[in-house]
């Protein structure tokens, strides 16, 4: 193999790049030993601290290339173009002088090294890539991009695509997870990465494509790209299973960004356990969009009159709250509030002001609720007319009972299929283990219940929406399971990974619609 005259000039320069690279790693790791550590300070100077340290613990994670390779690729812009040369690689790097020695990858002036073509040479007169292991430059190929050079007889792109640096990264040693392909994207898989951050990107392909590679590659281009909003909104990830998640959770830490969120959609629902799944038939029906008519008929249920007049004791005399009363309550509340359990409190004083009116003479509903609050009878009638309630509380209560399930479900579906549903009740709702079938349905349920109230609200009352999400072997979800995803969906911002073809189980689709 004939060696390329100017292999030892690159390698000086990887060398450069690598021990600038270490330059910065070290700036960074000094100015965090600068940081104060301590409880002294105003508020203020604290909340700048941590977010100064989470700043340089992010570029620390992005300068940490373990033994990826730094630089892969240069190009050659013609006199026309601007002349200039630029080295491409894994992150941008800088030298003493701010001067730029690499540039990322997913910069716009490294997009002619994936998408340059011998017919669109995008203004390059030389593309040149690097095949390398660790820091050492093993070798380089180079492409000469030159008017009508590139084409044949017919037109047809004739030129070097990058297939040496290809094979050699295919011929790499396997360790078990999916690695990145940031050295040899081709034209095609750059153009997905690079599309548009709006609206819904449908990427199909069959086994072995690379289509999730490349759905990973461009959740990195977007944080790039958009890194505000991107970065505070955040970016998921979404995969069928956690040997799954294990397979590809190196892919973008690879390429600099360490913020993105895999998961299952089981660890998108909180306090329940979950395991194993329903007979096929019990499962298609949990995955039926159906199901959200039924969940809310169900909520709607759970919010009614009372049955019988409500009276307690209050010192010599018995307040009353009348059926008809706490009808105009109930009525009024579900008009009020979206979400059941916001409801509770408004529910709760109205209660308290009608027990008030109804005393011989003028009572502080404030007082009256003080003292009867923890009345059996007054806690009793406010569960009866409007019980606060978890998602596990609400299936398991509605699976628990052919009354409820009949109620819910009866205008909706066939008896034969609402008694699919029923299971016998547990001793307490804890003690259940859902299936992953029921997972969307307690997420459901969750947007129809809202959270608790609670004095001081917490960061996981509110279902987390995220600023792009990926979606893998989509073609296997749900109904129910893709409303649960574009629960979280802040923009519509999405990106569809699967194969139609690949369809199995209870909700394989026939198309993309």
């Amino acid at each position: 193999m004939v060696r390329h005259p100017e292999l030892e000039a690159e390698q000086a320069y990887i060398d450069h790049a690598y021990e600038c690279l270490e330059a910065n790693r070290r700036s960074a790791t000094r100015l965090q030993d600068t940081l104060e550590v301590g409880k002294g300070g105003t508020e203020q100077a604290r909340w700048e601290r941590e977010v100064f340290q989470g700043n340089i613990l992010n570029r620390l994670s992005q300068l940490h290339l373990g033994d990826a390779s730094l630089v892969f690729g240069r190009i050659d812009r013609t006199p026309e173009a601007g002349g200039e040369s630029f080295h491409v690689g894994r992150l941008a790097v800088s030298d003493e002088d701010q001067e730029p020695l690499v540039v990322d990858w997913r910069a716009p002036v490294a997009e002619p090294f994936y998408r340059a073509t011998g017919r669109e040479p995008m203004g390059l007169r030389r593309r040149r890539h690097f095949a390398t292991r660790g820091r050492t430059l093993l070798a380089m190929e180079d492409e000469v991009f030159g008017g009508l050079e590139g084409l044949d007889a017919n037109g047809t792109d004739n030129g070097i695509t990058g297939y040496g640096a290809l094979i050699a990264a295919l011929e790499s040693s396997r360790s078990g997870r999916l690695g990145d392909i940031v050295a040899t994207i081709q034209g095609e898989q750059d153009e997905i990465i690079r599309a548009p951050l709006p609206g819904v990107l449908v990427v199909q392909g069959g086994p072995g494509t690379g289509k999730t590679v490349v759905a990973l590659h461009r959740a990195a281009y977007l944080l790039y790209t958009h890194r505000f909003p991107l970065e505070d909104q955040g970016v998921l990830v979404v995969g069928p299973n956690r040997l799954f998640l294990a397979y590809i959770e190196q892919v973008l830490p690879s390429l600099g960004e360490s913020g993105v969120e895999l998961a299952v959609l089981a660890d998108l629902v909180d306090g329940v356990s979950i395991r194993g799944r329903d007979c096929e038939a019990v499962s298609r029906l949990k995955g039926d969009e159906v199901m959200a008519k039924v969940l809310a008929k169900a909520v709607r249920d759970r919010k009614r009159a009372l049955r019988r007049p409500l009276r307690v004791g209050l010192g010599l005399q018995t307040l009353s709250l009348s059926v008809s009363t706490s009808a105009d309550i109930v009525r009024d509340a579900r008009r009020r509030y979206r979400y059941h359990n916001a409801g509770r409190r408004f529910v709760e004083r109205e209660v308290a002001f009608h027990l008030a009116e109804s005393a011989r003479t003028p009572l502080d509903p404030n007082e009256v609720w003080r003292q009867v609050r923890r009345h059996p009878d007054v806690r009793a009638a406010l569960e009866e007319m409007w019980p606060v309630l978890t998602p596990a509380q609400l299936l398991h209560d509605l699976f628990g009972s052919k009354a409820l399930l009949y109620l819910a479900a009866g205008r909706h579906l066939p008896k034969d299929r609402v008694e699919l549903l029923f299971r016998r009740r547990s001793e307490s709702v804890d003690d259940i283990v859902w299936t992953h079938d029921d997972v969307p349905l307690l997420d459901e349920a969750r947007a129809l219940l809202g959270p608790k109230p609670r004095r001081v609200r917490r960061e996981d009352d509110e279902i987390r929406t995220y600023g792009h999400i990926v979606i893998d072997e989509a073609q296997d979800l749900s109904p129910m399971q893709l409303a649960m995803i574009s629960r979280r969906s802040l923009n519509g911002s999405l990106t569809v990974v699967g194969d139609i073809a690949q369809s199995t189980g209870a909700w394989a689709h026939a198309d993309w619609n």
